[in-house]
């Protein structure tokens, strides 16, 4: 299996969930999307990330953002897990797990990384656009839990930059001042896309306020 690379197009499939059977790429439709996986149910470090994903549902819809999870466990196993979630993170689980019982997904995602666990997924999270195409991924080890608040940071980034000419500066959150991509050069060009103005620290790094607020 090829490690998927940003840029690449989300593989597509069809696989049973908690809440039937998923057609990824039409299920997606015109929306965003995050794909993230899970080691197994009735896992700790699982069952709060899922709860704090429940917990930002109007987040991620105000995004138009689609969430689905993974698990390898079957559908089964799923829903009394899920009222395990319900119960443990008070809240109510909005979105898919799908059932990889055999690891169809897994491995077309490249879940399974066997110097870390011959059977177990590891945490990984794909940001999809409505092109279906990867525009983020990372990976955590299955000891630590993820930081729900950043994947929403990263895709305000990815929308923002996905429209607009800039680009996003470390530690950028919404609303934050953001830097001009290099290649724009001509003064004219700036004027227009940048009526707010800019401050050019260097020629390269030019501070302008976020273009959309």
């Amino acid at each position: 299996m090829t490690t998927l690379r940003l840029g690449d197009t989300a593989p597509d499939f069809i696989q049973e969930s908690s809440t039937g059977l998923i057609h990824f790429h039409k299920w997606l439709g015109d929306s965003w999307g995050v794909l993230f996986s899970h080691p197994a149910d009735y896992t700790p470090v699982c069952t709060t990330e899922l709860g704090a994903t429940a917990k930002l549902a109007d987040e991620f819809k105000k995004r138009n953002v689609k969430v689905i999870a993974l698990s390898i466990d079957p559908v089964a196993s799923h829903l009394g897990w899920i009222k395990d979630i319900n119960e443990t993170q008070s809240t109510e689980v909005n979105f898919p797990i799908l059932a990889d019982a055999d690891k169809k997904v897994s491995t077309l995602y490249d879940l399974i990384h066997p110097n870390a666990s011959t059977t177990a997924t590891v945490r990984s999270v794909f940001v999809i656009d409505p092109a279906k195409k990867i525009r983020l991924t990372f990976t955590y080890p299955a000891s630590t839990g993820r930081n729900f608040n950043e994947i929403l940071r990263a895709i305000d980034s990815l929308q923002l930059t996905e429209y607009y000419s800039v680009a996003t500066p470390a530690d950028w959150k919404d609303g934050d001042d953001v830097v001009i991509v290099p290649s724009i050069v001509d003064p004219e060009v700036l004027k227009s896309k940048f009526p707010k103005g800019f401050n050019a620290i260097k020629p390269y790094l030019r501070i302008t306020p976020q273009p959309n607020k």
